[in-house]
């Protein structure tokens, strides 16, 4: 039996909207890792107390208009999370602000946060290529829009929802395919249904309470130990007290369309977020079929370690309609191409995706991490099911989600 760490996406929304929130907000379940403690750091630096207490958080909220310049550059690290959903916060600002992150993040692509809050008002300046550091001026009042997602991403989305609280009217979030909701179910927002779309609004001026978040295990982090369990024979694993989001467990659809053994027990609701318990038993999987379409933003993290269950599955493996993964914190399509081949397959690679055929004795080798938790982890979990001794280069960087994960890793060997 084991636990993961607290979820990062709530992690994240529970400093940002504990901070704008009138009164203390109780964090339970913190993820104390790189990239929540980032988010932690910005608030910090415009004006915003904390304290840890054990396993407890206390956000000092100082309502909508209590955040005040930073003296320095905000810096965000390594999380994309960070920067983009703190930008609509900082677009309703009355103060000039400037923020930045690692040699990895300036390298990632804003346009998609800019052009909608631009859209409302807003005055953020870039990069030539649309990358930070960004630099965002007061304006005053945002104006509220009706935006319609070009592809669906929460954190688009949650950056027009937090701009939102700055503006003028009522805007409205349209989204043709569903992303994660965590920002709705946290602001106590209803989608609404319109012509097949789901419609999110958020008034301006709307006030927050401060109140209670239990963050649950982050699913993408258990998606790992799920497949640790899948191939190497004789397993059985629970992971405990996993939030179920349905916007975050299409991986699960994905490992049973291969023929996983997963059920889940004590299902239960927490702060609005359904938890279970998952049980996970050594399976035959078998392939054969194409990842893409509308489940592709449900399972955009878990792609990594989805390759690697079909990698020791039965069958082809195809993922296409993937393209943001080369937008991650290094190029994952590249980089699963590049250690999938480490393992003796031959891997076929597409600007959205790649394709390859599993077979048997696959290779221990030397896998690069390309600085990437994710592709870190993964592979780190595929060396439990090859022969011999496999090498994780930069495996450190696992402290971006997961701080624990090797110490989890040599728990489950024993």
């Amino acid at each position: 039996m084991i636990t993961v760490p607290g979820d990062k996406s709530i992690s994240h929304r529970s400093v940002m909207i504990g901070a704008l929130s009138d009164g203390v907000t109780e964090v339970t379940g913190f993820l104390k890792a790189a990239d929540p403690l980032s988010t932690i750091s910005c608030f910090q630096s415009l004006g915003i107390e904390h304290r840890f207490e054990q396993d407890r958080l206390f956000i000092y909220g100082k309502g909508l208009l209590g955040l005040r310049a930073s003296a320095s550059v905000l810096d965000a690290g390594n999380s994309g999370t960070t920067i983009r959903l703190i930008s609509g916060i900082l677009a309703g600002q009355p103060f000039r602000t400037r923020i930045s992150g690692d040699q990895y993040l300036i390298k990632r692509p804003m346009k998609r946060i800019i052009d909608p809050l631009m859209k409302m008002g807003a005055k953020i300046s870039s990069t030539e290529k649309f990358t930070a550091p960004l630099t965002i001026d007061p304006v005053g009042k945002l104006t509220a829009i009706d935006y319609v997602l070009p592809i669906a991403s929460a954190q688009v989305k949650s950056a027009v929802l937090f701009a939102g609280l700055f503006a003028d009217g009522t805007t409205r979030v349209i989204e043709h395919e569903p992303s994660r909701d965590h920002t709705e179910r946290m602001l106590g927002l209803t989608p609404v249904k319109e012509n097949g779309n789901s419609v999110i609004s958020i008034e301006g001026g709307r006030q927050i309470a401060a109140r209670p978040f239990a963050v649950p295990g982050d699913p993408s982090s258990a998606a790992f130990f799920i497949v640790a369990a899948l191939i190497v024979p004789g397993s059985v694993i629970t992971v405990t007290n996993v939030g179920l989001n349905p916007t975050r467990i299409g991986f699960l659809t994905v490992l049973r369309q291969m023929g996983a053994s997963i059920s889940i027990e004590n299902e239960r609701i927490i702060g609005g977020e359904p938890i279970g318990d998952l049980v996970v038993k050594h399976s035959d999987l078998r392939t054969n079929f194409t990842l893409t379409g509308a489940i592709i933003p449900n399972v955009i993290d878990e792609i990594p370690i989805l390759s690697i269950a079909a990698a020791f599955a039965e069958g082809s493996f195809e993922v296409r309609g993937a393209k943001d993964l080369r937008n991650k914190e290094t190029d994952r399509i590249q980089a699963v191409c590049t250690n999938l081949r480490a393992l003796g397959l031959t891997v076929e690679e597409f600007p959205d995706g790649f394709a390859f055929e599993s077979k048997k004795d696959l290779l221990s080798s030397e896998f690069d991490s390309f600085d990437d938790h994710r592709i870190a982890m993964a592979f780190g979990i595929a060396s439990l099911a090859l022969p011999g001794e496999s090498t994780i280069v930069n495996a450190e960087c696992v402290s971006i989600s997961f701080p624990t994960f090797w110490e989890t890793v040599q728990s489950i060997q024993g």
